[in-house]
């Protein structure tokens, strides 16, 4: 799927979304990232398994207004327990699938909402 959004003063914008990839700004990332408004940077989460209270802590300092939790190709959801230093925190959290959290920011982040996509990349088993 090809998603054509110009960003609106240098705004990181996922541009296209496929099977084990995530583009943003048209630079494809096969591992697991995290999109603010201002940025993108790797995260080391390969799955949902992977995530922890720690993998989500440094995010309680940038304060954003939601996270949006992309959990890979299927709606999968965390303990509880994992994200609730964030809710603690005053900062909304959604878990959707990888591709609706990429739609979702997209959207907020052109209306220029504190926003970070937290987006869970599954590698692609070769058939």
């Amino acid at each position: 799927m090809k998603l054509h959004l110009s960003p609106p003063s240098g705004t990181p914008l996922v541009t296209a979304i496929g099977n084990g990839f995530v583009e943003v700004n048209r630079v494809r990332y096969l591992h697991s990232i995290l999109v603010t408004t201002e940025a993108v940077q790797a995260w080391a989460v390969p799955d949902l398994m992977a995530l922890t209270r720690d993998t989500l802590q440094h995010l309680v300092a940038a304060r954003p207004e939601l996270i949006l939790l992309g959990t890979g190709a299927q709606h999968r959801f965390p303990a509880p327990a994992v994200y609730q230093d964030l809710i603690n925190a005053g900062i909304g959290v959604e878990i959707m699938q990888t591709d609706a959290a990429c739609r979702t920011f997209n959207y907020l982040a052109s209306e220029g909402r504190r926003v970070v996509a937290a987006l869970i990349i599954e590698a692609v088993n070769p058939a």
